[in-house]
C-alpha cells in the first residue's frame, strides 16, 4: 500500500511537471490557474537584477523642478513601503498623475514633465551585516537615471524613450562590430504598411537635454 502511494505521488509530481512545460511550450493554458505558477517551466522569469523607481517631476516656467508624485497630500503605498506610481513599468500613467497632483495644488504654470527611471543593482539593497558576509568591498550604492517620457505643461507628448533596459540592449548591440558590419552589408528595410507604423514621436525636443541634467543632479542630491 506504501508503495502504491509513494509511486503515486512521484507520478503526479512529474506529471504535473510536464504539464507544466508542454503548457508553456504550447502556449496552451499557461495561466489557466494561479496553481499553474509553480509548475510552468519560466516562472521566474520576469525577474531582474535591478531595482526599479520612477520619478515624476514638472518644470515651471521660473526654471524650478517640482515633484509631482507623490502628491502634496500624502503617500498611498499598496504593498509595503513602495509607492503607487512606481507599479507601472511602462510609465502609462505618469502624465496622468501628474496632471491630478497640479490640480490639486497651487503651482506656477508647468512648462514641461520629465519622467525618468531611477535604476540600481538589487544587491545595494541587502542590510548591511548581510552585505558584509557576502561581499569584501564596501556598499556604495550606485543610480542610474534615465530620461523616458517628456511632457508639455499641457500633456502632450514631445519625447519618447525606450525603458532602461531596452536602451541597455541596443548599446550591446551596436557595440558588436559584427552586427555593424552586416547592417552595413544588408539592405535597409522600410515598413510601408501604414496599420503597423507607430504614430508616437520616437525622438526629438533636443532642448530637453540640458534640462534633465539638472533634474539627474538634483535627484542625485536627494539621495
Amino acid at each position: 500500500m506504501k508503495r502504491c502511494l509513494a509511486v503515486g505521488v512521484i507520478a503526479a509530481y512529474l506529471g504535473s511537471l510536464l504539464f507544466g512545460i508542454a503548457a508553456h511550450a504550447l502556449n496552451f493554458k499557461a495561466d489557466i490557474h494561479p496553481a499553474m505558477y509553480f509548475v510552468v517551466w519560466d516562472m521566474f522569469c520576469g525577474w531582474a537584477g535591478y531595482e526599479n523607481r520612477t520619478h515624476i517631476i514638472g518644470e515651471g516656467e521660473s526654471g524650478k523642478f517640482y515633484q509631482l508624485a507623490p502628491g502634496p497630500w500624502g503617500d498611498f503605498n499598496p504593498f509595503g513601503d513602495i509607492s503607487r506610481h512606481h507599479y507601472d513599468p511602462f510609465v502609462n500613467h505618469a502624465v496622468t498623475i501628474a496632471h491630478n497632483t497640479l490640480r490639486h495644488a497651487d503651482h506656477e504654470p508647468m512648462q514641461r514633465i520629465f519622467v525618468v527611471d531611477e535604476v540600481w543593482a538589487k544587491k545595494f539593497n541587502l542590510a548591511d551585516p548581510l552585505w558584509e558576509r557576502r561581499y569584501t568591498e564596501s556598499k556604495q550604492p550606485h543610480s542610474y537615471y534615465h530620461l523616458r517620457q517628456v511632457f508639455d505643461g499641457q500633456g502632450q507628448l514631445i519625447t519618447l524613450y525606450p525603458g532602461w533596459f531596452d536602451y541597455q540592449a541596443g548599446l550591446c548591440l551596436s557595440d558588436n562590430p559584427r552586427i555593424w558590419r552586416e547592417a552595413q552589408q544588408g539592405k535597409p528595410f522600410y515598413q510601408l504598411n501604414p496599420e503597423l507604423r507607430s504614430d508616437e514621436p520616437f525622438q526629438g525636443a533636443v532642448s530637453a537635454v540640458p534640462s534633465m541634467t539638472r533634474v539627474t543632479q538634483e535627484l542625485a542630491a536627494a539621495k
